[in-house]
């Protein structure tokens, strides 16, 4: 009897089946439960995030309702009405007027631009991808010096080189030409610098050598590996380089005179300015406005997966 005593107390406490193992598991779960209701953030600090994104979007998206209210009414109705209530739409209606006021001028605004931020995004993509690769996997004398002026460049605001890039585009004969605003949109200091830091982090050397050994060139490793590997940093580049572009306003203002020529921005503030003669060009002007911001929420619908995965990624890896 007494040799059998310390058997069974082994049992318990080995084999987990003595009377012992309850209060054990009994305190465990409390204890992992507790655990998991400290990892995850209590609930007034939830509902303090939640109401404060509430409030941001209601900011940002109050004047999209406005311009989508104002943009169903006339002029009249446009001063006459509560700014935020319908009254007497006729959405389709007010922006056919816009779209045929003078031949149709509007129409060529959004084409110009169309053009100068597509092709201008595009052109600044490729650019700033070609540069950012080579600063990041290529050495050579000057490199970080020559980082360092683009950075610098980032700092610099586009009015301050308006005047003398029109002075520089007047003396080769550009001026009131569409390279008077396609060229300068083409280089994006940021657009570099992103693709640097990207490049870097997602395009590795050892593919790059196995590459070379196969007998790939330079241009041919840059334009099948690395471009594809840098394509979520590109659309980044793309997105933020055609919103720039495209609500570019100052650049247009001192570059053009001819009105065949100006984008949408310049084109609108025109209208503005003669509003005061010809009161529905107030209403004309909101209508414009709100095409103008089609496109824009369009691309950001689009691409958004592969902007916020380009931002994330170059920073976290970097």
């Amino acid at each position: 009897m007494a040799g059998t005593a310390p058997a069974v107390t082994g049992n318990a406490a080995v084999g987990g089946t003595g009377p012992g193992e309850g209060p054990a598991l009994g305190s465990a779960l409390p204890d992992r439960r507790r655990a998991e209701r400290g990892q995850r953030p209590a609930l007034r600090y939830r509902i303090i995030t939640v109401s404060l994104l509430g409030v941001a979007a209601v900011y940002f998206l109050t004047p999209v309702y406005w311009l989508v209210v104002s943009s169903t009414k006339s002029s009249s109705d446009l001063f006459g009405t509560f700014g935020f209530w319908l009254h007497d739409p006729d959405l389709f209606g007010r922006l056919h007027q816009v779209l045929t006021y003078d031949d149709g001028i509007y129409a060529r605004w959004f084409a110009n631009s169309l053009m100068y931020a597509g092709v201008g995004a595009l052109a600044a993509t490729l650019l700033s991808a070609a540069a950012g690769y080579a600063l990041a996997k290529f050495r050579f004398p000057g490199r970080e010096g020559i980082f360092n002026v683009i950075l610098a460049g980032v700092l610099i605001p586009g009015t301050a080189l308006a005047l003398p890039l029109y002075l520089l585009f007047s003396r080769i004969g550009l001026a009131n030409t569409y390279w008077a605003v396609l060229i300068p949109s083409v280089v994006s200091p940021f657009g570099v610098y992103l693709c640097r830091i990207y490049a870097a982090a997602a395009v590795p050397d050892s593919l790059m050598e196995a590459a070379r050994i196969d007998g790939a060139g330079e241009a041919r490793i840059f334009s099948t590996v690395g471009l594809r590997l840098m394509t979520p940093a590109l659309v980044t580049v793309f997105l933020f380089q055609f919103v720039h572009i495209w609500n570019n306003f100052f650049l247009p203002l001192v570059m053009l005179s001819d009105s065949d020529l100006y984008p949408i921005q310049l084109g609108l503030t025109s209208w503005t300015g003669y509003a005061d003669r010809q009161p529905e060009l107030y209403q004309y002007t909101v209508g414009g406005a709100f095409l103008s911001v089609l496109p824009l929420m369009v691309l950001m619908g689009v691409l958004q997966r592969y902007w916020r995965t380009g931002l994330t990624e170059g920073s976290v890896k970097a």
